[in-house]
């Protein structure tokens, strides 16, 4: 299955506390749920959950996850 880079704006403050809660093997759902939404709005499907990957040292920070998608039928 082809996979689709999701990356979300975030603060460093929150960037760094979502990561601090995978880290110790939790999630944050809501932007497990924006990642999806996200997939959505591309115009892709799902074909499994978001996978969080990390977080950029840009600004404004970006929560990194990676996207399953269902391969497109056209």
């Amino acid at each position: 299955m082809p996979l689709l880079r999701i990356e979300l704006d975030s603060d460093k403050q929150t960037a760094r506390r979502i990561l601090r809660l995978y880290q110790s093997g939790q999630i944050h759902r809501e932007s497990r749920d924006a990642a999806r939404e996200e997939v959505w709005r591309r115009g892709r499907t799902p074909a499994a959950e978001p996978v969080f990957v990390g977080i950029t040292n840009g600004e404004p920070a970006r929560l990194i996850y990676d996207v399953e998608v269902h391969p497109d039928t056209t």
